[in-house]
């Protein structure tokens, strides 16, 4: 996760909400979010080469993490662990994890750089690590917005954010301003409102200093750029999950001009994907919502389609329908996208 906002509202109807921006290198494969964890509750996206995640929530509590690479000097090779395992410890410790790796100097050096936050309903912590010491905050309710190099707004002193962090400076302010709903039951564009237009770049190109949404072809042909964009709203009686692939990404539609994101099949979720390089339009979506039963307790339901809303695949839910059961509502939209996106840690 290379951009976060955290939204902590207590006394809201959807006290957290969190906003998490991916920049990786595209060539590494990662897949869409489903438990891909056997025995575990928890839902995220799932790293392919070391098989964690860089967001992951726990849907019993409610409770989200997730990690953003940071700066500093790099663990040793010989001994060194993956960033990915964090916030799946996180979603599924809680905070006690961060003050536990505070404390434990030796576990950390085994870890690059990193930012990492657990949020519930009621708190959010970070936890920072450069490689040589180490930082843990309360993150008072409040919207933030977090980068590579940290908390980044609201600036801590009176001031502006520092030039470093002039996506802050640009995007900060705009979402604190307009905190969405972010309900369950509504549509993506009621849901997340003013955040779809700011989630989706706001209109500045990838290659701005201040861009949420980048791209950088790098002069050995690789490319680094933003790979997802995932939004989660959590309360006691709902929490909302959106998660989009290569954000911002158009296609052209024979005869139907220029597309948003196609649908990203969410039945297939577990399985690898990999990129087409010519999407293909859409047939009319099934009006039959299809039901399966996940051996962990958790009904998966497609269901169809709604009007498409900026290219968001909402994974509205999961909610409870039943003592001892989550409902996980995947519901893939007609401008959602069949591409893969790629991650890594």
């Amino acid at each position: 996760m290379c951009t976060v906002v955290v939204s902590l509202a207590p006394a809201a109807r959807m006290p957290l909400q969190l906003l998490g921006v991916r920049d990786e290198f595209t060539g590494r494969p990662w897949q869409p979010p489903a438990r891909h964890w056997p025995g575990s509750p928890l839902i995220g996206g799932r790293d392919e080469q070391a098989g964690g995640t860089w967001l992951a929530v726990h849907p019993d509590i409610p409770r989200v993490a997730c990690v953003l690479n940071g700066r500093g000097q790099l663990a040793p090779q010989e001994g060194r662990r993956t960033r990915g395992e964090l916030p799946l410890r996180a979603a599924a410790q809680g905070q006690q994890i961060l003050r536990k790796l505070h404390d434990a100097p030796g576990t950390l050096h085994r870890y690059d750089p990193f930012h990492l936050v657990c949020a519930d309903t009621v708190s959010a912590a970070l936890l920072s690590w450069d490689g040589s010491g180490t930082s843990l905050r309360e993150l008072e309710p409040a919207t933030h917005l977090l980068t590579n190099a940290g908390h980044a707004y609201p600036p801590a002193d009176a001031g502006p954010p520092p030039p470093q962090d002039r996506k802050a400076e640009h995007f900060g302010p705009k979402f604190a301003a307009h905190r969405p709903a972010g309900d369950p039951a509504a549509t993506i564009k009621d849901a997340w409102a003013d955040w779809l237009a700011l989630a989706e770049g706001d209109g500045l190109p990838a290659t701005d200093p201040r861009a949420i949404i980048v791209r950088r072809e790098l002069p050995d042909g690789r490319i680094w750029g933003t790979t997802s964009v995932t939004l989660v709203a959590l309360s006691h009686h709902g929490i909302r999950y959106d998660f989009q692939p290569v954000p911002g990404e158009m296609y052209q539609v024979p005869g139907q001009g220029a597309g948003r994101l196609r649908r990203m099949n969410c039945a297939t979720c577990r399985k690898k994907r990999r990129p087409r390089a010519v999407p293909a339009p859409l047939s009319e979506p099934r009006r039959q919502a299809e039901r399966r039963e996940d051996p962990l307790g958790v009904e998966e339901e497609r269901q169809p389609a709604e009007l498409p809303a900026r290219g968001l695949v909402h994974l509205q839910g999961p909610r409870r329908v039943a003592a001892g059961r989550v409902r996980l509502v995947l519901a893939p939209r007609r401008d959602a996208v069949d591409l893969a996106g790629r991650h890594q840690h």
